[in-house]
């Protein structure tokens, strides 16, 4: 039993650890907000940016509002950048991609990470290489090699590298994941008669939703915001993705950077949407990995 001096004695040593605990949540707030501060303010920046005339931009007050909003550099970005164009071929470059490199990356990840055979770190290995490559490093072999397959200047000969850049770290990400999945709930699926295929699309696939939306994210932003090698294969208007669109709006002797900064807002636009979509897909996934683990 404790007396009344050993309570006495207790107290300050509560307050203290009550006074730490504060402060330390203080500063956990205050990094918190100024982290969102760095990562909101940007756009809204943007966006400020993209409503102002040729005149406030170039007067160098960057922090000041605009006297007028120009709403008309929006319609010139949509009309004169060809957003709806190049839209149309960011959204089929990147979902083509997408689907791809899931496919892969999950169908190798199981392979290398349930599977007991000889050359399973080996294949991994490999990816992890795969993962060093510099983009840079590959423009020339890959022009030759899609100038003898006749299809430079095609979506093809920027989904190809595409899939080949984003495939490592799908399975990277992926096969981390399902390492951690007990070997216990394959077995009792064996017992009930599942196989190889019923076991991947009806276990393993549900169970690793997160990672996969994960993999979502970062490979949507990785191609969509991709401009070298759309640059060095692609020359057709017609096929061009987003990024070129800034372009339209810098001639030799004028650039209209109101336009530019609408264009830029009206780009970053899908990535945001998807982002919090895919981030609340990304919630249900865990508990729904959660029950069926």
């Amino acid at each position: 039993m404790l007396n009344a001096r050993d309570v006495a004695s207790a107290k300050p040593a509560i307050i203290r650890r009550r006074k730490s605990f504060s402060i330390l949540k203080v500063l956990v707030v205050i990094f918190l907000s100024l982290l969102v501060v760095t990562q909101v303010y940007p756009l809204l920046w943007l966006f400020i940016y993209s409503l102002k005339t040729n005149e406030e931009i170039l007067s160098g007050r960057f922090f000041s509002l605009p006297h007028v909003l120009q709403w008309s550099n929006f319609t010139n970005a949509i009309k004169s950048g060809h957003y709806f164009q190049y839209l149309k071929n960011s959204l089929f470059v990147t979902l083509v991609t997408m689907v791809c490199v899931l496919f892969l990356s999950s169908l190798t990840a199981f392979a290398i990470t349930r599977f007991k055979w000889k050359y399973g770190q080996l294949v991994m290995v490999i990816f992890l290489i795969g993962m060093m490559v510099p983009m840079q490093a590959t423009l020339l072999p890959l022009m030759i090699i899609f100038k003898n397959m006749h299809i430079l200047n095609t979506h093809l000969s920027i989904i190809l590298p595409y899939i080949a850049f984003q495939t490592p770290v799908a399975v990277f990400i992926l096969s981390g994941f399902m390492k951690s999945i007990p070997a216990e709930i394959e077995e009792s699926a064996v017992v009930d008669g599942a196989g190889i295929f019923k076991i991947f699309t009806g276990i393993i696939l549900p169970i690793s939703v997160p990672p996969m939306m994960t993999v979502c994210i970062l490979t949507f932003i990785n191609i969509w915001n991709e401009y070298i090698l759309a640059a060095t294969f692609i020359s057709s208007e017609r096929l061009k993705t987003l990024p070129f669109g800034v372009n339209s709006f810098v001639s030799q002797y004028s650039v209209n950077y109101g336009a530019i900064g609408a264009f830029l807002v009206l780009g970053a636009l899908p990535v945001i949407i998807v982002y919090f979509l895919l981030a609340d897909k990304i919630t249900k996934g865990m508990v729904a990995g959660a029950v069926k683990g």
